[in-house]
């Protein structure tokens, strides 16, 4: 564990807090911690709440979140210093790493069995993976389909297949969209983390230990919590109604997702959503992405990730909720060309992401600002609390 602490600024943060406290006075939220950077400086580090309700354990600095998604920034620059290291390029088919990829097919539009396909016409390239652009899908967001009926079936999306045996259960199943022609949220990190263990020669804990984790000095981040930290690990709830994310009341969630989950070992190194973290860690690698100092990619490799990668009039997609307008896709991160209602007017160009339980990053190259937000909640990405904090962090430091 590190101390993370702000430098003394100019800046008022109060109304940041009192909107948060506010979520947390609503029942809500559980507890929200967060971190802001100007450049590389700490400009504010605060948390309001609870870790966990029922014990009346204030939320600290010190506490450990379900990465989830945030996982797929790592995995992301594990990726791309093997581009820099020379052993990978963007554009190469995955056929040449993983054959059990090639030779795709696609589902037809309206088709009612999985044989109803067409052959792929291209093969997926690790920037489709990285963009998710590739048409693997995720068995998660849109029941009922016929592809997560598959997905589900092969278990794709569980702890209880290594990633080997996700690529294999992946094989003969169709592609839901020509690769590189459209968005689909996916297991494509994934296939990624199981790229890097075949061109790395290594299990994929161990080259993001060695190449990120330990460089980064990100002390607290893993796929399992060592039984003597595991106090640290914040309660999970979930909202009243998964329908109205703004009505009041949690529950405590336990066995989520899955029992045990973060215990003790499964055999899913998942490089899309299984690492747990800390604020402390977060900071850390969100600030090797900002120019100012030693970062862990070098800058134009940077920039790459931060410059959206999808054709021309695709945005970011979730199956069975539609389009969100504006939004690009970098290479492991949303990209903003056209800022919603929700967002500060000056949010062009962030680069952002974040997790199902509601751990935020973003970077916002043009203003010299990123920013950490963290709470424990189940469906909470892109919540409302996660606008409402950008726009008062913005206003506080008056872009």
């Amino acid at each position: 564990m590190r101390e993370l602490t702000s430098k003394t600024t100019d800046y008022d943060f109060d109304a940041v807090r009192s909107a948060m406290q506010s979520y947390v006075d609503r029942e809500l939220l559980p507890g929200v911690s967060w971190a802001v950077l100007r450049g590389r400086d700490l400009i504010d580090v605060q948390c309001v709440g609870w870790a966990d309700r029922e014990a009346k354990t204030a939320l600290t600095t010190d506490h450990l979140f379900r990465a989830f998604s945030n996982t797929k920034l790592v995995t992301s620059c594990a990726v791309m210093l093997l581009v820099e290291a020379g052993k990978l390029k963007l554009d190469d088919p995955i056929d040449g790493y993983i054959p059990l990829l090639a030779n795709r097919r696609v589902l037809r539009p309206g088709a009612t069995t999985l044989a109803d396909t067409e052959p792929a016409n291209s093969s997926i390239t690790i920037r489709h993976l990285l963009s998710h652009s590739a048409g693997l899908s995720y068995g998660l967001f849109d029941p009922g389909t016929l592809i997560f009926t598959a997905y589900s079936q092969r278990k794709v999306f569980g702890p209880t297949l290594t990633l080997a045996e996700m690529v294999d259960a992946l094989a003969d199943l169709p592609l839901v969209f020509h690769p590189g022609t459209s968005f689909e949220y996916s297991v494509a990190t994934d296939v990624l983390a199981r790229l890097v263990e075949i061109v790395a020669d290594e299990r994929f804990d161990a080259f993001i230990k060695t190449h990120i984790f330990d460089r980064l000095d990100m002390v607290d981040t893993s796929f399992v919590i060592p039984p003597d930290q595991q106090h640290r690990l914040t309660a999970y709830y979930r909202g009243a109604d998964i329908l109205d994310e703004m009505k009041p009341g949690l529950t405590r969630v336990g066995n989520s997702p899955y029992p045990g989950a973060f215990l003790h070992a499964v055999p899913k190194l998942s490089g899309g959503g299984g690492l747990v973290t800390s604020l402390a860690d977060m900071v850390a690698l969100t600030r090797s992405l900002v120019p100012g100092g030693e970062t862990l990619l070098k800058p134009e490799t940077i920039a790459q990730m931060m410059t959206n990668q999808l054709p021309e009039g695709v945005s970011v997609r979730f199956a069975a909720q539609g389009d969100v307008p504006g939004k690009g896709f970098g290479l492991g991160g949303s990209v903003t060309h056209a800022p919603s209602s929700l967002e500060p007017s000056a949010a062009t160009g962030e680069f952002q992401w974040g997790g199902l339980a509601g751990t935020h990053w973003w970077i916002s190259p043009r203003n010299n600002l990123a920013a950490v937000v963290m709470t424990q909640r189940v469906m909470a990405f892109w919540h409302p609390f996660s606008f409402e904090f950008k726009r008062l962090v913005y206003q506080a430091v008056g872009v």
